[in-house]
């Protein structure tokens, strides 16, 4: 079994890898090859990277396969929490905004699993994440949410369905999300981060670190929005294979700037 700093109760590294989906955006896909591969070539890890210039709508994708989520899921499960509150006509209860604070600010886990049970489990959750287009996602077994596999490309959907207009999630849903992603205490705030500059109004991110029991190898993973020189850039990073928690964020972080400076660079040509 797992012992989950981070990715939820009772996890193991067993089931099936999630489809790869394909690489998008075309000419700015090639430039992260070409950016990202001396990141690779050092790195025994394996990681993969969704990007997107909000303004351009300039987007890439380097790496395919599915990753564990770690933590990152639990934005996807307060998602489904609001989008099923929205079905029903009702606001969030007290006892829901309290779980849906800590698990994302906090990333507190028994908060994740408390919210996976209001929206219906493993089910429910698969099925919000199709309404937001997310289609190479599947939730691991048994409520073992930080099992759930996905790809770099479907976190860019979801980060979409939060920062993005034409979503299927109300205005309201959608502020409260990037509130919560913006409050995210300081010690679990690494990650894309990196790659802003500290001009803009703040990251907005999630993120999610686990051993495997297995190999003792870790998955990190950072998904959100940040500002680097006025421009808006939604990032996921994805990886595993990580020798330790801290070797893992240094992959992540560098991945991320790696990306948003060549997205920048792509979407100002």
């Amino acid at each position: 079994m797992e012992h989950v700093n981070d990715g939820g109760p009772a996890l193991s590294d067993d089931g099936p890898s999630a489809p790869s989906a394909p690489c998008a955006g075309g000419g700015l896909s090639e430039a992260l090859a070409d950016a990202l591969a001396p990141v690779a070539a050092g790195s025994a890890a394996d990681f993969s990277v969704a990007v997107l210039e909000t303004s351009s709508g300039a987007s890439g994708v380097h790496g395919d396969g599915g990753y564990a989520t770690a933590s990152v899921v639990k934005v996807g499960i307060l998602a489904a929490l609001l989008l099923g509150a929205q079905d029903e006509g009702r606001r969030l209860t007290a006892e829901e905004r309290a779980y849906a604070g800590v698990m994302i600010e906090e990333s507190d886990n028994d908060a994740a699993t408390a919210l996976l049970r209001t929206i219906g489990g493993a089910a429910g959750l698969d099925a919000a994440h199709r309404r937001l287009g997310l289609t190479a996602t599947r939730t691991g077994d048994g409520g073992r949410w930080g099992l759930t596999l996905t790809t770099a490309a479907d976190q860019l959907t979801l980060l979409r369905a939060i920062f993005t207009d034409g979503s299927v999630l109300s205005d309201r849903a959608r502020t409260y999300l990037r509130t919560l992603m913006g409050r995210v205490i300081d010690r679990q705030s690494w990650g894309v981060s990196a790659a802003a500059d500290g001009n803009g109004p703040g990251t907005r991110l999630k993120n999610g670190w686990m051993p495997r029991d297995t190999t003792g190898l870790w998955v990190v993973n950072s998904v959100g929005e940040v500002t680097a020189a006025g421009q808006a850039f939604l990032v996921a990073v994805l990886s595993e294979g990580n020798a330790d928690l801290d070797s893992g964020v240094e992959l992540v972080e560098r991945v991320a700037r790696t990306a948003v400076a060549t997205a920048r660079a792509y979407a100002s040509r």
